[in-house]
């Protein structure tokens, strides 16, 4: 994978986003300086950028939303997410076809 950094740890892996909030829909547009970009629909207001992101990942990743947590930059465009119980390989392979492609 081009570019995304990820960090493996314990209890799953890391990765940066970069969201571009209140965008016509929600898409993944490729990787922007080390960071996985994300449009979405949501205004970055009261955490309705941060959930958005989360179920739209999971439901792009096919996983269930408690797996995927953000972890820093809550009220950031860059942040940090986690998904729990899942290696970087795996994310990589699920992302391949959005970032590649």
């Amino acid at each position: 994978m081009t570019g995304l950094w990820l960090q493996e740890r314990v209890d799953g892996v890391s990765f940066k986003v970069f969201v571009q909030p209140r965008a016509a829909r929600n898409k993944i547009i490729g990787v922007h300086d080390g960071a996985l970009k994300i449009s979405l629909t949501a205004p970055p207001v009261e955490g309705a950028a941060n959930r958005l992101c989360r179920d739209f990942l999971a439901k792009t990743l096919k996983l269930p939303k408690g797996r995927i947590e953000v972890v820093g930059g809550l009220k950031s465009r860059r942040k940090t997410l986690l998904i729990k119980d899942f290696s970087a390989t795996e994310l990589s392979v699920r992302l391949q076809e959005y970032i590649d492609g």
